[in-house]
């Protein structure tokens, strides 16, 4: 059962490119989590340089961003330093986190179905409990009203 606004986002601990992460650790920012497909893809490449275009926004707004996608840390790690993104990327192999907000769906793929992360975000307050989640996410214009929500939570 993945989490529902209006709920406490129960604590979690992965690995990022910053190290690891703790949900727990957090506590007193917003956070702003947005699962993307995989590193180096053109949508996923667009969405990850909206979000480093407006990381001081965020940052000001008192929210923390981090991209997660199930592609490992050698990954993530040329992914982060060819975009130049300023925020921490979470590998998230085995998917626990996928399933924790509930954002793995069978998708059409040259005419195939094939198991992916639906393009995703979700919006954390300070106390841990989720405020605002966006599915099925289509990249122009997100990044704003995410910030525009991150900024009146």
């Amino acid at each position: 059962m993945s989490v529902t606004v209006g709920q406490q986002v129960s604590d979690f601990t992965a690995a990022s490119t910053g190290g690891e992460v703790r949900l727990s650790d957090l506590a007193g920012r917003k956070l702003v989590l947005f699962f993307y497909p995989k590193d180096n893809t053109p949508g996923c490449t667009s969405e990850s340089s909206d979000f480093r275009d407006r990381f001081e926004a965020f940052e000001a707004a008192g929210a923390t961003v981090f991209g997660i996608s199930r592609d490992g840390m050698k990954s993530h790690e040329g992914f982060r330093a060819k975009l130049g993104l300023p925020f921490h990327l979470i590998s998230d192999p085995d998917e626990a986190l996928c399933a924790q907000f509930g954002v793995m769906k069978l998708k059409n793929m040259y005419g195939k179905q094939v198991r992916g992360i639906e393009r995703s975000t979700f919006l954390i307050d300070a106390g841990g409990k989720l405020v605002r989640e966006w599915r099925g996410v289509k990249v122009p214009g997100h990044v704003d009203e995410v910030l525009e929500s991150a900024r009146s939570s």
